[in-house]
């Protein structure tokens, strides 16, 4: 039988998924340990090198405090922020704190005490992370910040525990709408998962109907229903739109973004250095590799640049419809060039030019 870790280790790069699985852990240590003087949860966030050191020195008395009654003690330090790559992250006294910190948990006793470290977000090139994955009971929640994939299995993972499912469509739906908002993800969820009922799947028409566009002010219903093809679907979210009192122009924008990513995505297929498949856009980092550096000036994120996105996020995108042709693509980028001089000559006819663009685009 393996021995027991000195301590428990959860990291990750959301502040969010990593305390609800420290919390988790916590409430079954303390489950073990009747005595409630014996749990003690002490913050580990800190803002300046003065903070850090104030953070190690509680925890340090707290890890060599004698029990009053006897028995195992358990100590969540949470929240820590210090491991991260930040300007007091980086500070030289930060680090030499930090080690004092590992010279701590080496000395646990986890028969005496069972300790608890969760952080967020943690830079893992540095010793100390490394030095806890060897030596901890060790677990990285989640991916790389905004990892799709990692999004994707939060809510698929929240959808169960409540006793629902999403299907593939209302899953990439969500996440579109919502974006890297873990927190925003599974209240979303749960509120879906009551709407249907337990039992039930939540689909892609849920979403559209009851879960609002926040992710970056991007109008994704418009987008989403626009490149499926699909023309009722369309014209409705556009009378959605216009009721609640929007503009035309950021629907446009939208629009224009997806549809510049897709021009591209189109372009590399056509020549073969890209074929899309069922994880997405099979041979993506070759072609990044051969055509990145023409974007010369271009390396903030931004649909003028296929190579600043999220490799998965163009999977989902160009995977979740049939992919236009070229010279539909590039006709619709005329279109909406012509929506956009259209509204400016029929200001208080927005709603109308954009029915008549899309009749055009998708009835044709």
């Amino acid at each position: 039988m393996p021995a027991a870790k000195n301590f428990t280790f959860i990291c990750g790069s959301d502040d969010f998924l990593v305390g609800r699985l420290g919390q988790a852990r916590f409430d079954a240590l303390a489950a073990e340990i009747p005595d409630e003087f014996s749990r003690e949860v002490l913050s580990g966030f800190a803002g300046n090198v003065g903070e850090v050191e104030a953070a190690v020195n509680r925890f340090r008395e707290s890890v060599q405090t004698v029990s009053m009654f006897g028995g195992r003690r358990v100590i969540w330090l949470k929240d820590v922020n210090f491991l991260a790559d930040t300007v007091t992250g980086r500070a030289e006294s930060t680090l030499k704190l930090v080690e004092d910190l590992q010279q701590i948990l080496e000395g646990v006793n986890p028969d005496d005490t069972a300790v608890l470290l969760t952080a967020a977000p943690v830079d893992r090139r540095r010793s100390f992370p490394k030095w806890c994955e060897k030596t901890a009971d060790f677990a990285l929640v989640g991916g790389d910040d905004g990892d799709g994939a990692a999004l994707e299995g939060v809510i698929l993972a929240e959808a169960k525990a409540v006793g629902a499912s999403l299907s593939p469509d209302a899953a990439r739906l969500l996440l579109a709408k919502i974006g890297a908002n873990t927190r925003l993800l599974v209240e979303e969820v749960r509120k879906l998962a009551t709407y249907v009922g337990e039992g039930e799947t939540i689909e892609d028409t849920h979403v559209a109907e009851l879960t609002p566009n926040v992710a970056e002010g991007d109008f994704f219903e418009a987008a989403e229903s626009f490149f499926s093809g699909d023309l009722k679907w369309t014209l409705a979210a556009l009378q959605r739109h216009f009721f609640a009192g929007g503009d035309a122009r950021p629907v446009i924008s939208a629009l224009q973004n997806r549809n510049r990513i897709l021009l591209q995505v189109r372009a590399l297929v056509d020549a073969g250095d890209v074929r899309i498949g069922p994880r997405g856009l099979d041979g993506f980092p070759k072609a990044q590799a051969a055509h990145a550096g023409k974007f010369t000036g271009a390396t903030e994120k931004s649909s003028y640049n296929l190579f600043t996105q999220n490799p998965w996020y163009l999977g989902k995108l160009a995977g979740s419809a049939k992919l236009p042709s070229l010279r539909r693509l590039i006709d619709n980028q005329q279109e909406l060039i012509g929506a956009f001089e259209e509204i400016i000559r029929r200001p208080h006819e927005q709603e109308e030019v954009l029915r008549e663009m899309t009749v055009r685009c998708l009835a044709g």
